[in-house]
């Protein structure tokens, strides 16, 4: 099963940049785009491109260090016939002749031509030398961004949290889950009891989030403060624990919320007498 892509947003020149990753090491960032900036037929632009000897030798190799599955017979006869007046040559196609995985063709609304982002640079340069600077500020004031979001103290944070789900979910497995329940049905209980958490803590659901959040990835805990996410994690095991219980979980959302409120407050108060004592050393 494919993972579901992470997607965000470079600007460049009052130009929107899709990038999106699967597995946080490759990005791919989106070509169609890209060639908006030069002309409102980005599909055309994206073709011409590749229709340069260049080119096809810049893929050509790019697939060849990264691509086992590459087929080099169709890949030379591409590079023969490049240049000549009468060589056409779309993503599409590409693709399909050499298995080619560092240019993508997505379908659909949100589709278009996305490339690996040491394609989509070669592009860029190809479009702007100066535009491609511009993308490349931004690109790296978004690994920045990424950078500081997961710090070691984020992260450490983020990981206990993960290791009270386990305990939430081990608990709903064995007091809320009948065998005879379907894995759809399993899964929507799984979801239901994650939203009596983010209803608790943040106030709104996780569907309700990303509704008011389109433009941003992940889900509403990766935006989580440290101060949340340490809160969550205890709200996890005291939702195991009134699970065990037995209680419904209307009452659950209530005991839950109001350890919520207890324990910012408690931190928040901890982290004001912390910074008082240092001010007056």
């Amino acid at each position: 099963m494919s993972k579901k892509p992470i997607k965000e947003k470079i600007h460049a020149k009052g130009v929107d940049i899709t990038i999106y990753t699967e597995d946080f090491r490759n990005e791919f960032i989106s070509l169609t785009d890209i060639a908006r900036y030069k002309s409102d037929e980005p599909f055309i632009v994206i073709n011409n491109w590749m229709r340069g000897k260049d080119t096809i030798e810049f893929l050509g190799l790019w697939e060849q260090l990264h691509n086992l599955d590459f087929k080099p017979i169709e890949f030379d006869r591409f590079r023969k016939e490049a240049g000549y007046n009468a060589f056409t040559l779309s993503p599409q196609k590409w693709i399909e002749n050499t298995n080619a995985i560092g240019i993508v063709s997505k379908s659909g609304r949100y589709g278009g031509t996305f490339a690996h982002s040491d394609i989509a640079f070669e592009f860029a340069s190809w479009i702007s030398a100066e535009f491609k600077l511009y993308i490349i500020k931004d690109y790296k004031r978004l690994k920045n961004d990424e950078s500081s979001r997961l710090s070691l103290g984020w992260n450490l944070n983020r990981e206990i949290s993960k290791l009270n789900y386990r305990i939430h979910t081990d608990a709903i497995k064995g007091n809320l889950l009948p065998p005879e329940l379907t894995p759809f049905q399993i899964s929507m209980t799984y979801a239901s009891e994650a939203d009596v958490l983010n209803v608790a803590l943040f106030g709104i659901t996780a569907k309700q989030w990303r509704e008011e959040h389109p433009d941003k990835s992940g889900n509403i805990r990766d935006y989580a403060t440290l101060n949340q996410l340490l809160v969550l994690a205890n709200m996890e095991s005291y939702n195991a624990i009134l699970i065990e219980q037995g209680k419904p979980q209307s009452e659950r959302l209530q005991l839950l919320n109001q350890l919520a409120i207890r324990q910012l407050a408690a931190i928040q108060e901890i982290g004001t007498e912390t910074i008082k004592k240092l001010e007056g050393r």
